[in-house]
């Protein structure tokens, strides 16, 4: 049992001689693997304890498990100290110098769909209009039956709609139905609102197309309201949002909450109508659509057509950040691209 004492010391001043020497992460690495790994001078000392008797095993291997927690320790401490050495000498290398200013945060900004909101927002107030919220989840008569959308009518194939698993609940395919909405609310006294927000089609996702877009919906209602007071709005609106001295022109459409109904273009803002790539040569750039209120819609609203008439008009949001900003693909918006996040 002594030699076996005596071996189990040897090995322990043996260790901890190598250990002192030690200078760097790898060689206490090293240390380890020739003295606790598998194939260490320790444990191969340890796999030697079954040949002693029964009475002498139970000492020898409680003085073997001491040094084993010793030298573990001395390890564990030693590396540590090699550590903190190892940073002050890359630290010192550095030459870190503390009076030079840190490094200044990255700050996020608004979503650029956002920033077209906001600014076509604050135009359409200074023209006295407010903001009317609507619900995004709507019936199926708000969106369609009181916009004069009558079943069956060829129209609703123009807006693939999403239905949900409640009969007639479906999510709003225009942020049009919001109208019904301001008109019943208000009704009936004159009204100028706007209504922004989200809208949803199952269309093929594209560079032209998403499922979920942004659209602001304007509408006026009064006793006098003509088609020049839509015009003047609109040109109003087109010079404030494009900058001073655009020109505007109205394409004869289609809606059947509006008659009569009008696309409505602006002169591009990049060529100045002469014609390029951004207004595909036409020198026009269709911004949205508008007309005079339906009939059928004011009553559904609360109103009545012989006393009263409006004007209604309708646009994506991102496709004036589109034009605005020169933006040929939707899918830009939705991407989650930090890049193009980061550049508009």
């Amino acid at each position: 049992m002594n030699t076996w004492i005596e071996q189990l010391e040897q090995v322990q001043t043996e260790a901890e001689t190598a250990l002192a020497g030690a200078q760097n992460t790898p060689a206490t690495e090293q240390w380890h693997a020739d003295y606790l790994g598998r194939k260490g001078k320790l444990t191969a000392l340890l796999r030697g304890l079954g040949q002693l008797s029964p009475s002498e095993r139970p000492l020898v291997g409680r003085q073997a498990n001491q040094v084993k927690e010793l030298l573990e320790g001395a390890l564990a401490a030693r590396q540590a100290a090699i550590a903190a050495e190892e940073l002050q000498r890359s630290l010192a290398a550095e030459g870190i110098d503390v009076t030079l200013p840190g490094r200044r945060p990255l700050l996020g900004k608004l979503h650029p769909t956002h920033q077209a909101m906001r600014e076509m927002v604050d135009i359409l107030k200074q023209m006295g209009f407010q903001v009317f919220d609507s619900p995004e989840v709507e019936s199926d008569e708000y969106n369609f039956g009181l916009l004069n959308f009558p079943p069956d009518h060829p129209a609703r194939e123009m807006q693939d709609t999403f239905f949900t698993t409640t009969p007639n609940l479906i999510l709003r395919t225009h942020t049009s139905p919001g109208q019904i909405h301001a008109m019943r609310r208000y009704a009936p006294e004159p009204i100028r609102v706007i209504l922004p927000g989200k809208c949803f089609r199952n269309e093929d996702v594209t560079a032209r197309s998403e499922m979920m877009f942004y659209q602001i919906e304007g509408l006026a209602v009064g006793r006098k309201i003509t088609f020049s007071d839509l015009k003047g709005t609109l040109l109003n609106f087109a010079n404030q949002m494009y900058g001073e001295g655009r020109q505007i022109r109205f394409r004869k459409s289609y809606f059947p909450f509006t008659e009569p109904s009008v696309e409505v273009d602006v002169d591009c803002i990049l060529c100045g109508g002469a014609g390029c790539r951004l207004c595909k040569q036409t020198g026009w750039l269709e911004i949205l659509g508008a007309g005079m209120v339906h009939p059928v819609v004011l009553q559904n609203g609360g109103y009545d057509p012989a006393l009263f008439s409006g004007f209604a008009f309708g646009m994506g949001i991102e496709r004036q950040a589109m034009l605005k900003r020169g933006i040929d693909d939707i899918r830009l918006f939705y991407s989650n691209d930090t890049r193009f996040l980061a550049r508009v």
